[in-house]
């Protein structure tokens, strides 16, 4: 029994090697698609409740909290995107995601954080709440876009 267990252990510990291999393999443009198609997923999910929060479309709590679930999943997903290997990559982010990482770093876990906040008021059914965490989330987006991506 010990003998199984410790073999199915070294067997996991392998696969997690080589899915970190993989991953550290991955060229570089695949890695800016997918970071890329995460933050597309991200302004769709988002997109909605921005225009709840201002006004611009009939709020609808169910919605919120769907999409906040969702975003919270996406808002983790395009980082590892960012690796050193995509710098000469042609895409929209500036060289300050690089030359500046704690910076951007911080921007990540800021917008991580308002995400995790605006899931958490939006199972409290508080449109005020939900619409001021949804502004939060809003003003994350913008601060990482006005120092790290170039303007659109």
């Amino acid at each position: 029994m010990n003998k199984r267990l410790l073999l199915a252990g070294a067997a996991f510990a392998l696969s997690a090697g080589a899915a970190q291999t993989a991953l550290a393999q991955a060229k570089p443009e695949t890695l800016v698609k997918q970071r890329q198609a995460a933050m597309t997923l991200q302004g769709k999910y988002f997109g909605p409740m921005a225009g709840m929060a201002q006004g611009k479309v009939p709020y609808n709590a169910d919605t919120v909290a769907y999409n906040a679930a969702l975003l919270d999943a996406l808002s983790r997903m395009p980082w590892d995107g960012f690796a050193d290997s995509t710098k000469d990559t042609k895409s929209a982010a500036l060289p300050a995601v690089w030359s500046e990482g704690a910076k951007f770093k911080d921007a990540q876990e800021t917008f991580t954080k308002a995400v995790q906040g605006l899931v958490a008021v939006s199972r409290g059914g508080d449109e005020a709440a939900q619409k001021a965490a949804i502004g939060g989330v809003g003003k994350t987006c913008g601060g990482c876009h006005q120092n790290f991506r170039e303007k659109q």
